[in-house]
């Protein structure tokens, strides 16, 4: 698994889930600067063969695109239209987009979109109300045939129910705590996600707690290990899943789950956490 493509890097701040931004806080650390927006030399990755001739990145595969910026960045407008055609000659590979730009989305997209490329999944991301209450009915209304919520960080109890009728069944619940952020994730947050999520029979992810969890009044600060991408990990806390008692790794994973009318992909971390 070839996990990311980041064909551009830097972003802009733009609400309260951006204050502790892992890619900010991985720059500082490399005295570099997460606000320039460049183009990197990855851009052209996905079609990168190997000496017989085959594509690096095999079909089939599930690709997060630019997890260093922002898919649907302004500043980004001039390179865009390569990495649709890259998309586009990459159908059998599934790419996974996360925009907190939700209102830019129609503006972006390929002339030949239609109602969506079935290679490509949305996510918008909603770190507390406002958020959640501001983009997620602009995804609901975007032509995509793939599309998910990512509560990422979450910064207070979010309700997203009147999202998850069923005329918006194939929608994905997502919830994470921002790698490097100062800020406490609470349980009663995470499991107030899930119960929303199964009420309506969707795909719920819990990802990871991020460096302050709390739970039963107790505050858990945890030191993840660095993520090996090339190594399998534990199943995610998925609702669709068999076991959802008690999951522990640190390592990066990939879940696609499909049901009688929700076809969903979802990537995920799991830190050392049980929902009882």
């Amino acid at each position: 698994m070839h996990d990311t493509w980041n064909p551009w890097h830097g972003c802009k701040k733009i609400s309260e889930g951006c204050a502790n931004c892992y890619m900010y806080f991985l720059d500082q650390i490399r005295t570099q600067d997460g606000s320039l927006i460049r183009l990197t030399n990855n851009m052209k990755k996905p079609l990168a063969k190997n000496r017989k001739g085959e594509y690096k990145i095999k079909s089939g595969e599930l690709i997060r695109v630019c997890m260093t910026s922002d898919f649907f960045l302004e500043e980004a407008d001039a390179w865009r239209t390569q990495a649709w055609d890259i998309m586009r000659i990459r159908s059998d590979v599934k790419f996974f987009l996360l925009t907190k730009r939700p209102e830019r989305i129609l503006s972006c997209l390929p002339s030949d979109w239609g109602d969506g490329w079935e290679n490509i999944i949305i996510n918008v991301t909603a770190e507390n109300q406002k958020r959640a209450d501001e983009r997620i009915p602009i995804l609901l209304d975007l032509p995509f045939k793939h599309k998910g919520i990512m509560c990422a960080p979450l910064l207070s109890e979010i309700h997203i129910e009147q999202y998850l009728c069923d005329k918006n069944r194939n929608k994905s619940s997502s919830v994470e705590k921002n790698y490097g952020g100062n800020r406490p994730c609470h349980y009663e947050w995470v499991k107030s996600l899930y119960h929303q999520a199964t009420e309506y029979d969707i795909t719920f992810a819990f990802i990871e707690t991020g460096t302050h969890f709390v739970k039963d009044g107790k505050h858990i600060k945890s030191h993840p290990k660095p993520f090996n991408l090339n190594k399998p990990s534990a199943p995610v806390y998925n609702t669709k899943a068999e076991n959802t008692n008690i999951y522990s790794s640190t390592n990066l994973i990939t879940t696609f789950q499909k049901s009688k009318d929700t076809n969903v992909n979802l990537i995920s971390t799991v830190q050392n956490v049980v929902l009882n």
